[in-house]
């Protein structure tokens, strides 16, 4: 058994719902499969002292869940007063508009596709609901709608699915880009540097407590596996399904697909860069 304190990040063990932080509680909804790990992580935000809250990611189309969120909240005290989504995947989106209804909340998002309410989000907002005070930073690359938001009287940070608590994300490539998820990662790590972010509430995963070191190996794992698909590239794999098979042949083959997407964002990157 690997200790948890050597893995990337520091995983906190033990139940992944409930509370993280003084001002964070998860709600972990019930989707979890290869892609989703444990689940998609619906985060309840609020001030110890303040009778609103703010939800981040309902999640799925799931009503128990949904409903839950909502008795969670109002079990603590709460009334949710905003909803937030970090980017517009199923799984952390699809049960916004149903949410928006349990709740009478506008949903805030950087795509206007995905808004309820007249208000959207956009990079270096502040959103204060309650006297609890969240920061919009923009991190592209996973996808071109993803969102982090910094939780600074927790020196913590919100991730979607940027930064996961176990093991890496995938660009979704066309509407993903990996140089658009390089900057990002840095722009993460400055958040580690330069504000005192050590604590990652991932979209799914568990809590990681070494937020600086979550990035640093993300950004090695993304410079490892480019330079193993230059390789196959270099070695006459000329498709993305070759390259693949060659660069992840030790992954889930049920991987395979997401991987593929990932592969071509990284075959652009490198193309873009006159790397093959």
């Amino acid at each position: 058994m690997t200790n948890a304190s050597a893995l990337p990040g520091q995983p906190r063990g033990g139940v992944l719902s409930g509370p993280a932080t003084a001002r964070a509680v998860n709600v972990l909804a019930p989707n979890a499969n290869a892609m989703t790990l444990d689940g998609t992580n619906t985060w309840i935000l609020a001030e110890p002292d303040s009778p609103l809250a703010v939800v981040v990611d309902p999640g799925p189309l799931d009503e128990a869940h949904l409903r839950q969120v909502v008795d969670t909240a109002e079990q603590a005290g709460k009334r949710i007063a905003l909803t937030l989504l970090t980017h517009g995947h199923p799984d952390h989106a699809e049960g916004a508009a149903r949410f928006a209804e349990l709740t009478g909340t506008q949903v805030r998002a950087l795509d206007p596709a995905l808004r309820l309410g007249d208000e959207g989000l956009a990079a270096g907002q502040v959103v204060d609901v309650g006297g609890l005070e969240l920061r919009v930073v923009p991190t592209p690359g996973h996808t071109a709608d993803s969102l982090c938001f910094h939780l600074p009287a927790d020196q913590a940070v919100l991730t979607g699915d940027t930064i996961l608590g176990r093991g890496t994300t995938v660009v979704a490539h066309p509407d993903g880009r990996l140089g658009d998820y390089l900057d990002s990662l840095r722009r993460l790590r400055s958040l580690t540097v330069d504000d005192g972010v050590h604590t990652v509430l991932p979209g799914h995963g568990p809590v990681l407590e070494d937020a600086q070191g979550a990035v640093e190996f993300y950004l090695a794992h993304r410079a490892h596996r480019l330079a193993q698909v230059e390789t196959a590239v270099e070695s006459g794999q000329a498709t993305p399904s070759e390259v693949v098979a060659s660069v992840y042949a030790d992954v889930d083959r049920s991987l395979w697909p997401a991987a593929e997407l990932s592969v071509r964002a990284q075959l652009e990157y490198l193309r873009e860069h006159g790397l093959i």
